[in-house]
């Protein structure tokens, strides 16, 4: 049977990469130099040496650099008798390295010309708004310019950051595992030291920051590229979205890598587990659940540029990470998807059902999806979101008697499955029970108000995140007297 060829070509003297054991090694005098050429018939579904290969369709042998695996490392794949025979290459390779070492040697200049820049432009823009009396248009936490990423809340993220912009692509980056702190289907999620670059005052070795490290292994190339490609977008950064420093292939070790800030209050379910929440801390965990989710599904930011809408479809309370300050950010996005426009109803179709039994919405648990909307991928998000604002609630001094922490629809087993769900959430249409008694405190009614109508069985009756999060705003600005107040008093009161 036939199968597409691939071909590998590096410099005699650069024998890391392990060649399959099928392969042809020889060396081919090409531009003057001997060069090592290995070619092998290849099962274009899985990678070669680490990459997965997009052009084995191809007549022709196409040669492209792949400077991640060596100084002068090129392949290519193609699928006709004797394709490899002739390699071309689509630019001209480089004599020496003299260009790259240039270009990496003034790369740091050429980032720190452009922060100062724009740190210059826009202190200058926020001066001129002062002076004419302007409301700013743009809210800090959305990071709307670089002197703002540089200035984040959680210094250690920015600093990390910042650290990453000048090794991205060209090494790796130094970090030290510490420990696993988290497994998921895919992956494993470790606390880990990142060295930064020394200065005067660290001295020679420089200052460490903590930072996460998801893990997968290379069977689980997909899941990682899926979750790579959303942090990848620009628009996504935000304060209630976990920050993404970089993704690593690294191939000595098997592994693909996504690397971002490190939150050591861990998970939300875990803090609820193990903490009591008050009126304005859950408050102020909800409202920042709601903004996160709010802006993964807007479609512009709150700068008022263009972004792609994303929905989360794996929204659970062990998928929100707790911040120092006592606010929510999502993390896990390797079930997201990306809902552009321009998508056909059949890629849609194609996502499958996913997620986790026990958070699915009633129309996920029956396949049924209005796929014709690409808003039906954001209900499923807000149902999900209503359960983890319950299991918030549940552990709330301001709803009297608190019980012990209790995962939504409790009384099913740890890991339900979808036939168990629909039983309960569509034939029997059962939710988490909200007892009359939380309705006392006002803004634990308001709350439950909010998440009934979020998880409503009728994905088109439920709220958008966007209204949730004005919900929520809105009981800030209601007097904490008032909040506190029962039902009868406030009769009384009238």
């Amino acid at each position: 049977m036939f199968c597409p060829a691939a071909v590998t070509l590096r410099a005699s003297a650069h024998q890391s990469a392990t060649s399959h054991p099928s392969a042809r090694i020889e060396t081919r005098h090409i531009d003057g130099e001997n060069r090592t050429v290995e070619t092998v018939c290849h099962d274009p579904s899985l990678p070669f040496h680490g990459v997965m290969l997009d052009d084995y369709n191809n007549t022709d042998c196409l040669m492209k650099q792949y400077k991640g695996l060596g100084p002068d490392y090129y392949m290519c794949s193609c699928k006709e008798e004797e394709c490899n025979d002739k390699l071309i290459f689509t630019a001209p390779r480089p004599k020496g390295p003299e260009i790259p070492i240039i270009l990496i040697s003034l790369l740091p200049l050429l980032i720190l010309a452009v922060l100062i820049i724009s740190f210059l432009y826009f202190r200058l823009q926020h001066q001129q708004h002062l002076k004419t009396g302007a409301k700013s248009m743009c809210p800090s936490h959305d990071f709307c310019d670089t002197h703002a990423i540089m200035n984040d809340v959680d210094h250690h993220e920015s600093s990390s950051a910042h650290a990453n912009s000048l090794n991205h692509n060209m090494e790796l980056l130094p970090i030290q595992l510490d420990g696993v702190v988290g497994k998921g289907r895919f992956a494993e999620v470790y606390r880990a030291r990142l060295k930064q670059k020394p200065t005067s005052a660290s001295g020679a070795n420089g200052p460490f920051q903590t930072v996460a490290v998801k893990i997968f292994p290379c069977e689980e190339y997909a899941s990682w590229n899926s979750e790579k490609e959303i942090f990848s977008d620009a628009e996504l950064r935000h304060e209630n979205v976990l920050h993404f420093l970089t993704a690593e292939q690294r191939r000595a070790e098997g592994q693909y890598w996504l690397i971002t800030a490190y939150h050591d209050k861990g998970n939300l379910q875990e803090y609820l587990r193990n903490h009591l929440l008050s009126w304005e801390q859950l408050h102020k965990l909800g409202g920042s659940l709601a903004r996160g989710v709010a802006h993964l599904h807007s479609e512009r930011t709150p700068c008022g540029r263009p972004k792609v809408a994303i929905a989360h479809r794996d929204l659970k309370s062990s998928n929100v990470l707790v911040k120092d300050d006592l606010t929510c950010c999502l993390c896990d996005f390797g079930l997201s998807l990306r809902l552009d426009s321009s998508m056909s109803i059949d890629e849609l179709a194609n996502s499958g059902q996913v997620g986790t039994a026990r958070y699915m919405a009633p129309e996920v648990l029956e396949s049924r999806i209005n796929l014709e909307n690409i808003e039906s991928f954001k209900q499923t998000d807000v149902y999900s979101m209503a359960l983890v604002l319950w299991e918030m609630t549940s552990r709330c001094t301001a709803i009297g008697e608190v019980k012990e922490y209790e995962l939504p629809f409790g009384k099913l087993r740890e890991h339900p499955c979808v036939d168990s769900m629909k039983d309960s959430v569509i034939r029997d249409r059962e939710r988490p029970e909200i007892p009359s008694s939380w309705f006392k405190h006002l803004g634990i009614k308001l709350m439950c108000a909010t998440i009934d109508e979020s998880w409503d069985q009728d994905p088109e009756a439920r709220l958008t995140a966007h209204c949730v999060l004005e919900r929520l705003n809105a009981l800030q600005d209601l007097d904490h007297k008032q909040l506190s107040q029962s039902p009868e008093q406030k009769v009384q009161n009238v």
